[in-house]
């Protein structure tokens, strides 16, 4: 039969919801309605519209903030490279997960620039702060046992090249960006799971939402190799990223909810030392 010869009915559509509602996924509602008789475009058709209709609406049901975009480095038509360019470097895609959005690189910084950034920043250490999102403020939280700083936006020729290369790998304005913040990482230091957007429930949130926007990604460049421990963890997909040098771990968040499934935290730190710089970006321009 033709397209033109099998309407999306009603009943279609309430169909697959139903299979949806009932934990059947996608790929073998697909096969059913081949099965059936349904010509493998159309049912494709249905079934994206279909889903995404009843997406959207359970997400106004749980109240869920609406999607916004997000810097994504990899092509929207699929496929995995296994290299990208990233303005004055290449680098290697080493893993790369859709839901959430978790991709690793490899060789984003050399050797050298990692170095020269633990040299600048270990001069300014201090202990580590998070925003306070009921007033807005920062303040030492027992759940990051790290030291740290940040530098401000292109305050320095290293500072610059690295924001201009992140910004070149992921497709976003370098404007956009926060300064980035280095950390230090002792024996046994570590940073308990949490996520990176500002909970919008939270009265400190709007104050400050003036200065950019939400957080929308992170980028989190390992500066060492720690001999053991310090990985990257996301509880929600049990992934853990080894933190090697000059490698770096992207993940993006398009609602500021849990449902984001960016979950995370850094594993403490067993033997040796961790250094990081994260670099998170903001829907606007960061003031």
């Amino acid at each position: 039969m033709s397209p033109v010869q099998q309407p999306i009915t009603a009943e279609l559509r309430q169909w697959i919801v139903e299979q949806a509602q009932a934990g059947v996924q996608p790929e073998a509602v697909l096969e059913s309605m081949k099965a059936s008789g349904w010509q493998e475009e159309v049912a494709i058709a249905a079934l994206e519209d279909t889903l995404r209709g009843f997406l959207d609406d359970r997400a106004r049901a749980n109240l869920l903030p609406p999607p916004v975009p997000v810097p994504d480095p990899l092509p929207p038509e699929g496929g995995m490279p296994a290299t990208l360019m990233a303005g004055d470097r290449e680098v290697r895609v080493l893993l790369a997960m859709r839901n959430p959005r978790v991709i690793v690189f490899g060789g984003l910084l050399s050797d050298a620039e990692c170095d020269e950034m633990i040299d600048l920043a270990g001069r300014r250490l201090a202990r580590s702060e998070t925003v306070q999102t009921d007033t807005g403020a920062s303040e030492v939280n027992a759940a990051r046992t790290s030291d740290g700083m940040f530098f401000e936006r292109g305050e320095n020729a290293l500072c610059q090249r690295i924001e201009a290369r992140i910004g070149a790998l992921v497709g976003w304005p370098v404007e956009n960006g926060e300064g980035l913040q280095v950390l230090r990482y002792r024996p046994g230091a570590e940073y308990k799971p949490h996520y990176d957007y500002f909970d919008p429930a939270q009265p400190g949130t709007p104050t400050i939402l003036k200065r950019g926007g939400q957080r929308v990604g992170t980028l989190v460049m390992y500066l060492n190799s720690p001999k053991v421990g310090g990985g990257t963890t996301f509880p929600d997909v049990q992934l853990e990223v080894a933190p090697v040098k000059g490698h770096a771990v992207f993940f993006s968040y398009d609602r500021a909810h849990p449902s984001s499934r960016t979950l995370h935290g850094g594993a403490p730190v067993l033997e040796g030392e961790k250094w990081v710089a994260t670099k998170w970006l903001r829907e606007g321009v960061f003031r």
